[in-house]
């Protein structure tokens, strides 16, 4: 799993305005990370999305979150028992 996780934060990572990415597992432990995702802030990207799926009345889909800033932008989403970030510069 190390290896694919790896790969698809790299290929992330390739896509244009992407400054960062995290993956966190199901109870916030931060999995792995590159760029500007900070690991302390795992835990809290998992809540997030946990909160996120709350609000949708369908429980097989998970919405995305998003934070926003003045300089970047936080994509959140939960699939299969982890949680993943994207920090992207703001547009």
């Amino acid at each position: 799993m190390e290896e694919s996780l790896d790969k698809q934060l790299d290929d992330t990572m390739n896509v244009h305005g992407v400054v960062g990415v995290l993956a966190a597992d199901h109870q916030g432990l931060c999995l792995a990370s590159k760029g500007n995702a900070q690991v302390s802030g795992a835990g809290l990207m998992s809540s997030l999305a946990e909160a996120g799926k709350q609000l949708s009345s369908d429980e097989q889909k998970c919405p995305v979150v998003c934070l926003e800033s003045d300089t970047c932008n936080i994509l959140i989403k939960s699939h299969d028992n982890v949680t993943m970030a994207i920090y992207k510069v703001a547009s």
